[in-house]
């Protein structure tokens, strides 16, 4: 008999360095724990979307933009920007990651929102 997977709730979360989130996110990946976004979830906080056993609840409120230094008005030199949106995209799954690299990296001031029914439009599992 299998031990059942933990669940990992998502509500208020501000994302942080991309470096911390990847971490994270492939703790819980080895864990196999359920991750369901139901809040807020803004930055690198998306990068759990590429988890196998995330869902989004259809009211979640998500915020993707592109790498910043940080620094309100500094840019990162262009190979930075370009690893670290290529780092983030490889966490979204299709199509979300093809969006993302062709829009949302671009957006540098505030966020793109996405609400979890468009997400689930895109494929990722309602949660239920």
């Amino acid at each position: 008999m299998q031990a059942r997977a933990e669940v990992y709730r998502v509500s208020g979360d501000p994302g942080g360095p991309v470096e911390t989130r990847v971490a994270l996110v492939e703790q819980l990946r080895a864990s196999h724990a359920r991750v369901e976004i139901v809040g807020g979830c803004w930055s690198a906080c998306t990068m759990f979307l590429s988890l196998p056993n995330v869902c989004v609840a259809r009211s979640a409120r998500l915020g993707f933009h592109g790498p910043s230094s940080g620094i309100p008005g500094i840019g990162l030199a262009p190979e930075r920007f370009d690893y670290y949106s290529r780092l983030m995209a490889a966490y979204y799954p299709e199509p979300l990651r093809s969006w993302f690299l062709a829009e949302g990296r671009h957006i540098t001031v505030g966020f793109t929102r996405l609400r979890g029914a468009q997400l689930i439009r895109m494929g990722i599992r309602e949660c239920g």
